[in-house]
């Protein structure tokens, strides 16, 4: 009897292994979603359409389909996702003003960044250029910080709104350098840019696609980066940090996540697809291309970076006083 019962045992496991590897193996077995909280052609929507082409070319068969959810600065996107079966079969490539911004700005936010989702890997970081108009006596963050002490209260800088990444990251600058600037909020970063350019405002934060075309036309004066290292599209553009903020570091990101009890066959799968995809040169060089640093890493270890990213933008929103209800 004990025998039998020890057979049996062991015929079980074999099973369940088994079918662990096939479904492995088999995923998907169904077109996979990813939802996009943002209009198409922006940051976030063309690195997911990158990253669904790698799904698809590393797992034969299967089919990753971008679905643009617009709303709410990436709201509307995150409920769907956050509501969604655990199948795998839906996922969102997120950002951080869904998953971290949002959290603080918004006092009744649809989910809960922690608990309803399940972090695959981070895909990139946005770094945002320091910009002012070409016509402004500043050449570096060094004459910025003194013409704002000379004038307090009297240098204007614009966002794409308040509340918004850019806007955040100039309240973080602001603390860091201890100056008083005032803050124009426009809606969306194209406004704010026009304005920029016409002298209408002095300096602003903007993304990669938004700033280096005018950068390299001439338009606009890039005076600093906001992340840690140097951008590898402008290699001649100092970071804050080392421009007199040593360790200053604030910028937007692109990552994946699937919702909370998603099978963890399938994040482990995702999550080495997107890190061996982020490490082919042809793909670092389109992300490259739009100002964006790859980077691909663990679950845990994006969980962690969340976690991180959560406190730091929670003490932005307080400096800023932006607040959704």
């Amino acid at each position: 009897m004990k025998i039998l019962k020890r057979l049996i045992m062991t015929f079980s496991g074999a099973l369940l292994a088994a079918a662990t590897s096939a479904s492995f193996a088999q995923y998907p077995e169904s077109p996979v979603k990813m939802i996009v909280g943002f209009p198409p052609g922006q940051a976030t929507d063309v690195v997911a359409r990158y990253m669904a082409q790698k799904f698809a070319d590393n797992i034969p068969g299967s089919s990753f389909i971008v679905d643009n959810r617009a709303g709410a600065s990436g709201i509307l996107g995150g409920r769907i996702v956050a509501g969604a079966v655990p199948d795998g079969l839906t996922l969102m490539m997120g950002s951080s003003a869904t998953l971290a911004v949002n959290p603080a700005l918004y006092k009744d936010l649809p989910y809960d960044v922690l608990r309803d989702f399940a972090p695959i890997s981070l895909i990139a970081i946005v770094p945002q250029y320091l910009v002012v108009n070409v016509d402004l006596p500043v050449k570096s963050v060094k004459d910025l910080v003194e013409l704002a002490q000379k004038n307090p209260g009297q240098v204007n800088y614009g966002s794409g709104g308040s509340g918004v990444t850019n806007h955040l990251i100039m309240e973080l600058f602001k603390q860091a350098a201890g100056v008083d600037m005032t803050h124009v909020p426009y809606k969306g970063g194209p406004a704010a840019l026009t304005d920029l350019m016409a002298g209408r405002i002095s300096a602003m934060f903007e993304t990669g696609p938004g700033a280096i075309p005018h950068i390299q036309a001439g338009r606009l004066r890039a005076i600093a980066v906001s992340s840690a290292q140097r951008a590898a599209a402008t290699p001649d553009i100092p970071t804050v940090a080392e421009s007199g903020y040593p360790g200053f570091q604030a910028v937007a990101w692109i990552g994946l996540v699937a919702p909370a009890k998603t099978p963890e066959h399938v994040i482990k799968k995702l999550s080495h697809i997107s890190m061996s995809s982020l490490r082919e040169k042809d793909f670092a060089a389109k992300l490259g291309a739009l100002g964006a640093i790859p980077v691909g890493n663990s679950p845990e270890e994006f969980r962690s970076f969340i976690e991180e990213e959560l406190k730091r933008w929670a003490v932005a929103v307080k400096l800023s006083g932006a607040k959704v209800d």
